[in-house]
């Protein structure tokens, strides 16, 4: 058990402050942000270039230094080996909140395992901005990142989603944004969703529609910026239909407790992760609730 008092007077350690960013208009940089990186001992960044526009945009000083994917292992020791020695470390993102979709969510996770506090700086993000102006259900939604690259492990993805009876939140690049509604509209159907780009800039843009008008807009108007893409959760229909065996209403696996199921997929030559997130995806909960039913 860990249990973080984030604000404690006393403490041996330093502390990670994980501070959100702004996504494209510098006005959403928050008073408590600035305060905290003009006091940092370190400000660790995915990008310093870009995060020195940033700093010099409002006059912040201090140390700056790298950590992003591909030198997070010997920067992380480092940044540990600091703040267990009571140094502050500030971590920011190239935008938004670090740790989401980022090298950040290792870092805290070492911290947090050495008794160091992880506390929150929130700020922009991406993924709920386009989820609170799409015009899609809030009530239940789902971020799930960038998907796979490869076809067929995208596609496999995507067929996991089906029966996910909340809002789906992608990131997507303008590379590949097409490939990806053309994946979605095969994998999940001609579902209603929101293309959104250059959240917070100048050329904010939301396309709303299902996902064959939004492939038909993206062959019409070249992608530009980075996107999110909002897709509508699955219907009773999707649920009752995703892998029934027998074309009735029920599915093939309602017979099966939670063991059985992962059981199912481990008999099939999954991986016990695999196997445990395909049956989270059948059974529309999350794979946290799997595991608990296996303990």
């Amino acid at each position: 058990m860990n249990i973080q008092k984030s604000f404690q007077a006393e403490r041996s350690t330093g502390t990670l402050y994980l501070i959100g960013t702004p996504i494209g208009n510098l006005e959403d940089m928050t008073f408590r942000a600035v305060r905290l990186l003009k006091e940092a001992d370190l400000i660790a960044a995915e990008d310093t270039r870009q995060t020195r526009k940033l700093l010099t945009h409002f006059e912040i000083g201090g140390r700056l230094v790298s950590y992003h994917e591909h030198n997070k292992e010997a920067s992380g020791r480092e940044l540990l080996r600091l703040m267990e020695e009571g140094q502050t470390i500030a971590l920011v993102s190239d935008a938004g909140m670090p740790a989401i979709s980022d090298p950040g969510a290792d870092l805290a996770r070492g911290a947090i395992e050495r008794g160091i506090p992880v506390v929150p700086v929130p700020g922009a993000n991406a993924a709920l901005s386009a989820l609170v102006m799409s015009g899609l259900p809030t009530e239940r939604f789902l971020f799930c990142g960038f998907l796979p690259r490869e076809k067929k492990k995208r596609s496999d993805e995507l067929l996991g989603l089906r029966s996910i009876a909340a809002t789906l939140l992608f990131y997507e690049s303008p590379h590949r944004v097409a490939k990806t509604v053309e994946a979605m509209l095969e994998a999940l159907g001609d579902r209603e969703a929101v293309l959104v780009r250059e959240l917070t800039k100048r050329h904010e843009e939301a396309v709303r529609g299902t996902l064959s008008e939004l492939l038909k807009h993206l062959e019409e108007h070249p992608p530009l910026g980075e996107y999110v893409l909002a897709v509508t959760g699955a219907n009773a229909a999707d649920v009752s239909g995703s892998g029934a065996a027998d074309g009735g209403d029920e599915p093939w696996w309602s017979g099966l407790s939670a063991i059985d199921h992962v059981q199912h997929y481990l008999n099939a030559g999954e991986d016990r992760k695999a196997a445990m997130k395909k049956a989270a995806a059948d059974r529309g909960v999350s794979k946290r609730d799997i595991y608990q039913e296996l303990l």
